[in-house]
This record gives structure tokens, sequence and C-alpha cells, in this order.
């Protein structure tokens, strides 16, 4: 039989989860030495998740040769499970392995820790016993600052992300699911997921991350269920990363619309949102939050068109998000139509 490990106050496994960003995982880990060190009762866990493009050998030479092997370590997941399935197996493999973790540091692979980081977040965990998730100030790769978090995703706050129309955003400014934040500590409903501080006990309480989710919504839903158990969530400027953003998926970068690249949206967004809807809130709320999204988008749409504007959008939004609406989904499943490509 095991014996209980001994947890060190304050010991953090940082997990970070790559796919195909071999040299950004190196770049971070190397940003992560001198917090490890500085810190002391730490480890770095990275799952790559069946990248089959040599990243495992790769990063696994970059720790040799940096000298990196007492507290970094990269293993291979058989499957591409996911943004939650990776950070989840280096979580069950720290518990089978009996390491003693009182935090979990998920750090996006396209992040860099900043002197202090992982201090200033640790430190305030330990000085308020109620916050089980903390998360970090992000800063561009140009060094300016994107002070958001986030509510929680409703009916509202579809529709007014859908029609983007002044006097709306203004009026439902309490729902809006973006939220930019002074430069002070504040409780959030959720945070960026690129620097994510948790406790073990909330993790305990919570269960781990919800594999459903391949991509997106998977922190929010995370943090929904934390608030619902009583645990708070927490912005702490003070701890600062640098993040690219996109860099895996593709999906984010401003730059990208610039250059006229409007790709589709790929489906597990869609899916990640309708099962984050449909599991917190059931299928009526659901459909209700459909047809926010799709009123307020028609309008801007109609609006565009009057006003000659160009089209910044993804290609095929508003048919693909109707054909992800929840009727479009049962249909989709009794015909088997098939899922966008």
């Amino acid at each position: 039989m095991l014996s209980e490990p001994t947890v060190s106050i304050g010991s953090v496994t940082i997990v970070i989860v790559n796919y195909k960003v071999a040299d950004c995982v190196i770049d971070c880990l190397r940003s992560l030495q001198a917090e490890v060190l500085a810190w002391g009762p730490s480890q770095v866990i990275v799952v790559d998740n069946d990248s089959q493009d040599g990243s495992v050998n790769k990063i696994s030479e970059a720790i040799h040769k940096n000298q990196w092997q007492s507290w970094a370590t990269v293993t291979a997941s058989e499957t591409n499970g996911g943004y939650a399935y990776g950070n989840n197996y280096a979580i069950r493999m720290t518990e089978q392995m009996n390491r003693a973790t009182e935090f979990y540091w998920l750090l996006n692979p396209d992040s860099t820790a900043k002197p202090n980081s992982l201090r200033r977040l640790v430190d305030f965990m330990l000085a308020n016993p109620r916050v089980g998730i903390a998360g970090s100030s992000i800063e561009m790769k140009d060094g300016t600052s994107w002070p958001i978090c986030f509510r929680f995703p409703s009916i509202l706050s579809e529709f007014e992300r859908g029609i983007r129309l002044g006097l709306v955003t203004k009026l439902l400014s309490g729902w809006k699911v973006v939220r930019e934040m002074s430069g002070r500590q504040e409780q959030v409903d959720w945070l960026p997921g690129a620097s994510t501080l948790i406790r073990k006990q909330t993790l305990d309480d919570v269960g781990l991350l919800d594999e459903e989710y391949f991509l997106y919504y998977e922190e929010t839903d995370f943090c929904f269920n934390a608030r619902h158990l009583g645990w708070e969530c927490w912005y702490v400027p003070e701890s600062r990363v640098m993040h690219i953003g996109g860099e895996s998926t593709g999906v984010s970068g401003s730059d990208r619309v610039q250059e006229g690249k409007h790709d589709r949206v790929p489906q597990y967004v869609f899916d990640s949102r309708y099962r984050y809807f449909s599991k917190n809130h059931g299928y009526f709320y659901a459909c209700l939050a459909d047809a926010a999204w799709m009123a307020g988008y028609s309008i801007w749409k109609m609006r565009n068109v009057i006003e000659r504007k160009p089209n910044s959008e993804p290609n095929h939004l508003w048919f693909d998000s109707l054909r992800n609406s929840i009727p479009f989904r049962w249909l989709k499943i009794k015909k088997r139509i098939p899922p966008i490509k």
C-alpha cells in the first residue's frame, strides 16, 4: 500500500500541452527555469498530444542539453484528445507517481513566464484559501498589455456578441463576456487559459477538466462548476505572462484578418459552445442562446451590407452557426449531415 505523499507548502506541478509547437515549448521552459529554481517545490510536465512531428525528441533533447532534467520532463500521449485531455494526462500521471502537489499551473505552450509570475500566483493563493483558481495578466508579443478576463456566456451576451452595436453593448455591459480589467486584483468569472493556477483541492472537488471539450470552453466550464461549489476565481495582475496566441490552432490572431485570411471556424469550436450551454443550462436555454446569437449577427450582417463595410468575418460563419444550432444538430444526427472540415 502506497504511503500518503507529503505535500510541501506551495508545491506546484506546471503542465504544458504541446501540439506541433516544440520551439514554443522550449522557449517556455527556458523562461520557467528561474521561476522553478527560485520557488523550489515545483516540477514541469510537458505532454505531447500525438504531434507526430518529432516534438517529443526535440523537447527531450533541449531538456538534456540545458540540464533541466531535475525539474522538467516530457511525455507522449497516444492520441490528440484536445486541451483538457492533455492537461488531465499530466495530472493523472502526477497522481499515479504519487508526487505530492498543492497547485497545478496550466500554461499554454506559446507562453513565456515573466519574472516572479509563479511566486505572485502561489503567494496569492496561499493567502486566500477560498480562491481555487487564479490567473496572470497577459502581455502580447510586442510587449503591450492585454488586460482581459471574462464573464460567463449567457443569452444576453450571445445577442451582444452577434449585434456589436454600441448602444446595445452599453446597455448589456454587465453581460458582455469580454471584461476589461484594471490594474488591481479582482474576482472574475473565468480567466484566459494561457496561465491558470488551480488548487488541487479544487480539482478534487470539481473533478478533472471535461475531456468532451476538444478545445475552447473547457476552462469556462471548469470555472463555472467551481463557482457553484463555492470556489472563487481571481485575476492577479502582479503575475505576468507573455502569450503569442493561436500557435497550435491557427484560430486566433488579428494578423490573419489583416492579411485577408478568413478561415472557416473549426467544427470543434461549435461543438464546445454547444456542450457548454446544453450541459450547464439545458437544451431550452441553449436554443435561446442560439437564437439570440443568430438574431444579433443577422442584424450586424445587414448593417454591413447597407453601409458597404469590408468583410472581416470567418468564411460561412452565419451558415455554420445555423447548421450547428440545436434543431439542426438534431437533424444532422438523424440525416448524418457531415460536419465542417
